[in-house]
């Protein structure tokens, strides 16, 4: 291919070698997954001492009341498989007890958008189906930083500074843990929270209590989360609390321990797509991931080869591409368990050749989805709940377009918490990449539970999430509100095979943003020649075209936010093309982290960006 590109610059080297790499959006979490590395374990066992040390060291980002998928390659199974930890809705999730309360929009905080928790099942199965070592090399280090204490970052003091008067005011279990002597921490201190430990280290007995090898530990450690003490304090905490949420009202939850005993992870087939000597991995329909698949299927119609990828002609057709893809994923996507999703046809040569000629030198301002006859249904991207999106004129032909204001700027930083005062948020979300020297490969995109979704339960020392926001109150559309069913999240780990062999683990935070960051990576690397880490730190923008995917649902027609580090001549073109071009900060576009297995090497690239992400290896 054709490289055309201004020096690449980056901030660390990309990271090389023939062991194993482990990148995540935390050092200390990278650090724990080397650990395991290096103690003979493997990519699998390295990615749940991982996750559940991101659990704790960035609770602002996710929790054990989250969610998560996660991809992998296992080289004795020979194929990639998708384990499935995105809880679904309760039994008493159903879209008439929502009216009945005089709603029309799932509330962004609280216990009514709770799901079932899904991260602690989906890294039991990992541990016990892909991994080899016991629970407690996996869960320990967790322990001890929940315990002993970690230094916080400054976002997570600046999330609990924002949302203190909603704690003090409303959710006093979470003043208890976060508003010690009555206001926030602040960033460095060590931070301790004995209850989760206390939880982690009773799950840990309880399992190791009755005898048998590692996977009889993993069952008891199932049971003691689904059908123990965990579910039924989380079923009393939902039935006796009446809670504030972002409708301005109080509300009980519906979930209970019956729905989580009768839910368990599973693992099914990934979404492929061929993309030149590139297959890309995305998991099913019920979640997001498939907008890459959909914006790489539009791209390949375009020379991308020798553009400028910090340049107008790049960053049009992406964000022209990325609209169009997502105001499909508004319409057809849904739990394929419960609707059927057109997943062929919204990939076909076919459709996307009639979608691709959309795309023209000018930015559209429209919600374009496409039609399939017998799917779908188009939402209205202005929701009755919540501020309105108005698009108007200044007058000199260009479009103005109100918007929500959240406490912290959006264009500072989308990957981090945007949090309101009463917890709504949106892009909270932490990430991993781990390959092993056997080649073994894995990408997750843990999420939800975060300390501002809902009240801590004080027995179990973390909240609810609150993935069910992204349902639709109706009936009629693909990801309406149903029991059973899962929401359509925004969560996306990405895995990609070169000519037809594992090659490439990525992914990054950032809700809605996380299919746009993901395959414009893939472009830089691919198209620009970039490295792992040339491609993360390449200047990166993204759209707020379509309704987002968290309460109040809103949109931004035609915006497009790009960093600093934009050349001005782009931004001049871009705006000349018709886009609402918004300058945010220099690096403050996404928290990409990626893993690559090159032959005998294993290569790794993490996020400048906040300053927290890390990749090691050796």
């Amino acid at each position: 291919m054709k490289f055309i590109s201004p020096s690449p610059f980056t901030t660390r080297p990309e990271i090389d070698g023939t062991f194993g790499v482990v990148a995540s959006t935390h050092w200390i979490a990278t650090a724990v997954g080397m650990g395991v590395l290096e103690r003979g374990g493997n990519a699998f066992d390295a990615a749940v001492a991982t996750a559940f040390t991101l659990q704790v060291v960035e609770p602002h980002l996710n929790g054990p009341g989250g969610d998560v998928p996660l991809i992998v390659y296992d080289v004795r199974r020979g194929k990639p498989e998708v384990i499935c930890g995105q809880g679904p809705a309760p039994a008493g999730a159903t879209i008439p007890h929502f009216r009945s309360l005089g709603l029309d929009l799932v509330p962004g905080t609280g216990l009514l958008a709770a799901c079932i928790p899904g991260t602690f099942d989906a890294y039991m199965l990992l541990l016990r189906d892909y991994g080899t070592v016991r629970l407690r090399e996996v869960l320990e280090p967790a322990i001890g930083y929940a315990k002993s204490g970690y230094p916080l970052v400054e976002r997570i003091c600046a999330t609990i500074d924002t949302v203190a008067d909603l704690f003090r005011e409303h959710w006093p279990t979470s003043a208890a843990l976060y508003l010690r002597n009555g206001h926030a921490p602040k960033a460095g201190e060590l931070f301790t929270n004995a209850a989760l430990a206390d939880t982690y280290e009773r799950i840990l007995r309880e399992a190791e209590g009755g005898g048998g090898g590692r996977e009889a530990e993993i069952e008891r450690a199932r049971k003691a989360w689904s059908q123990g003490f965990v579910a039924e304090e989380i079923d009393r905490f939902c039935r006796t609390q009446d809670i504030m949420d972002t409708s301005g009202r109080r509300h009980r939850g519906v979930l209970t321990a019956e729905d989580m005993a009768r839910w368990q992870a599973t693992v099914e087939a990934p979404i492929a797509y061929p993309y030149g000597r590139y297959t890309v991995l995305k998991c099913g329909p019920w979640n997001q991931g498939l907008t890459t698949l959909q914006q790489l299927a539009l791209l390949k119609g375009f020379d991308l080869d020798g553009l400028d990828p910090a340049g107008p002609d790049f960053i049009h057709l992406q964000v022209e591409c990325a609209k169009l893809a997502f105001a499909d994923r508004d319409t057809f996507y849904g739990d394929p368990n419960f609707v059927e999703v057109p997943v062929e046809t919204l990939l076909s040569d076919a459709y996307n050749e009639a979608r691709r000629k959309l795309v023209t030198d000018r930015a559209s301002l429209e919600l374009r989805p496409g039609s399939i006859a017998g799917y779908g249904k188009r939402i209205d991207p202005r929701p009755a709940s919540g501020p309105r999106v108005a698009v108007g004129s200044t007058g000199a032909g260009e479009p103005t377009v109100g918007r929500i204001e959240w406490t912290h700027d959006e264009t500072r930083n989308p990957a981090e918490p945007r949090v309101g005062l009463r917890g709504e948020s949106a892009g909270d979300t932490v990430h991993f990449d781990i390959v092993d020297r056997h080649g073994n490969m894995i990408s997750g995109t843990p999420s939800g539970g975060w300390l501002h979704s809902s009240p801590v339960i004080p027995a179990l020392g973390f909240p609810l999430g609150t993935r069910a926001q992204m349902f639709w109150l109706d009936e009629e559309h693909p990801s309406a509100l149903q029991p059973g069913k899962r929401p359509r999240s925004t969560l996306s780990p990405t895995m990609a095979l070169r000519d037809g062999e594992p090659y490439l683990a990525w992914g990054s935070p950032g809700g809605d943003q996380q299919d746009q960051w993901i395959p414009q990576f893939f472009l830089r690397h691919v198209h620009a020649g970039m490295n792992l880490q040339e491609a993360i730190d390449a200047p990166a923008w993204h759209t707020e075209h379509f309704p987002s995917s968290f309460w109040p649902r809103t949109s931004r027609p035609g915006v497009v936010v790009v960093e600093g580090r934009v050349p001005k001549a782009t931004i001049e073109e871009l705006r000349r093309r018709g886009h609402i071009v918004e300058i945010g900060d220099d690096w403050s576009e996404g928290r990409l982290t990626a893993a690559a297995r090159d032959g005998v090497r294993r290569k790794a690239a993490a996020n400048p960006r906040g300053m927290q992400g890390y990749a090691a290896g050796r």
